[in-house]
């Protein structure tokens, strides 16, 4: 069994150690003969080839020994610095990579197909990192220093980006990065993948038609924000949708869609707007449905009242690792909200608002999958009542390290068939169900 995480240098080290000596030596005298202003208003191309002939220049005054293609190399890491983030550009180019992870200037480790991978790319020092993380948030009008250590941005492309420095991180400034994926994944797709069952998928693009209020569930990096796209792919093109986020990630293909953004509070702790502002400035909107890229706080309770007050077929994530779960997380955060409510009051109102749980999960050969579609049926006493529909179950592992297992229906008539019926659906869902 494989214990440490693989390998994947992005050069052979020793060529990447001369190149980023090189660059230490060379960029200062490229900054000092360029027309610094004039060079930022050229595009990525055209300040390359104004760069290739000086670079050469610089490289023989030196006396450093470079064939063509190092120093095509030292010209693009120059490049990147200059225009883009450094050694992180070519891990974002990288369509197999999702998560870029940068634990100080030494160590930058990467997702790479479900699995993590230690690449050899580097910064140069602290302050290298430092350069690349203000240029990040600069691009969205935030700062990154010892006042504001710790900060949510995204990048042109909409990936999503946490960074965290000193005093905060003690072995130096740490970036994550979510890629942002450039194909929109949709259900057929992810049965294809076998992270559903063409069956399951058939029953969630139902559910998703049918209007119901759906949570997905699931851990860090399970891919709950993949599976909300992809459901939310089967809302129709009249109807007005609202997301709130934290960082904008949602890729909705429909005309009328409306996309608000939480703000934290400037450095003098004003300012800050919250999910909860969001939700409640949202039911001012006249929306179709709310979309929450992920509920955490006391906005559950303001997104419970939407969802059992017309706005049905609203979607949102939360941070479960199973179904039952997933309902008394969103009980405790209804109590976070400030309101008092007797625990079968808040029951109440979550059996009546959410109708289906999907919980999804990121299992150790790396692969993604739907582990559970749960109905949340109702109430008997004091406890919310649910049947699951369809489920995973686990076999064993192939010899390539796949885990083996099967989709497997429970065989019960979906409590919402008569809801399927309204939308002409019902047939396809209980010859889905099987």
């Amino acid at each position: 069994m494989q214990l440490a995480p693989d390998t994947v240098p992005v050069e052979t080290a020793p060529i990447q150690d001369k190149i980023e000596d090189a660059a230490r030596l060379v960029q200062p005298l490229v900054l000092e003969r360029i027309d610094s202003e004039a060079a930022s208003r050229l595009d990525r191309e055209a300040l390359a080839h104004q760069l290739g002939p000086l670079v050469g220049e610089i490289v023989a005054e030196l006396k450093i020994q470079f064939n063509q293609r190092e120093q095509g190399e030292l010209v693009t890491r120059l490049l990147n610095d200059m225009m883009g983030l450094g050694p992180l550009e070519p891990l974002l180019a990288d369509d197999t990579v999702t998560d870029i992870m940068v634990n100080g200037p030494k160590q930058i480790y990467v997702e790479q197909r479900g699995k993590l991978v230690l690449t050899g790319a580097r910064f140069r020092d602290n302050a290298h990192v430092m350069s690349v993380a203000g240029r990040i948030v600069s691009q969205i009008g935030r700062r990154i220093d010892e006042s504001s250590p710790l900060v949510d941005a995204r990048l042109a492309d909409g990936s999503r980006v946490n960074i965290i420095i000193p005093p905060l991180a003690i072995d130096g400034a740490t970036i994550s990065i979510r890629k942002f994926s450039k194909r929109a994944i949709d259900l057929d797709v992810m049965a294809r993948q076998a992270n559903v069952s063409p069956e399951m998928a058939t029953v969630l693009k139902i559910a998703a038609r049918s209007r119901l209020n759906i949570l997905i569930s699931g851990g860090t990096g399970s891919g709950k924000t993949t599976l909300l796209n992809a459901l939310s792919q089967m809302i129709a093109g009249d109807e007005r949708v609202v997301t709130i986020e934290d960082a904008a990630e949602l890729q909705l293909q429909q005309p009328h869609v409306v996309r608000l953004e939480t703000r934290p509070s400037n450095l003098e702790g004003r300012g800050e707007i919250t999910m909860r502002d969001l939700v409640k400035n949202a039911l001012r909107m006249r929306p179709d449905r709310i979309i929450l890229g992920e509920i955490r706080g006391g906005e559950a309770m303001d997104m419970l009242q939407a969802m059992n007050t017309g706005h049905d077929g609203s979607l949102g994530t939360i941070h479960a690792n199973r179904p039952r779960e997933a309902l008394t997380r969103l009980e405790n955060m209804v109590g976070m909200s400030g309101i008092t409510l007797p625990s079968r009051a808040v029951r109440t109102q979550i059996a009546a608002a959410v109708q289906m749980i999907v919980q999804v999960s990121r299992m150790r050969d790396g692969v993604r999958r739907v582990t559970s579609i749960t109905e949340v049926v109702g109430m008997e006493g004091e406890v919310i009542t649910t049947q699951e529909l369809f489920a995973y179950k686990f076999e064993g592992e192939a010899a390539d390290g796949r885990l083996k297992g099967r989709f497997e229906s429970a065989g019960l008539r979906p409590a919402f068939s008569e809801r399927a019926a309204y939308f002409g659906l019902d047939r396809l869902l209980l010859d889905a169900i099987g």
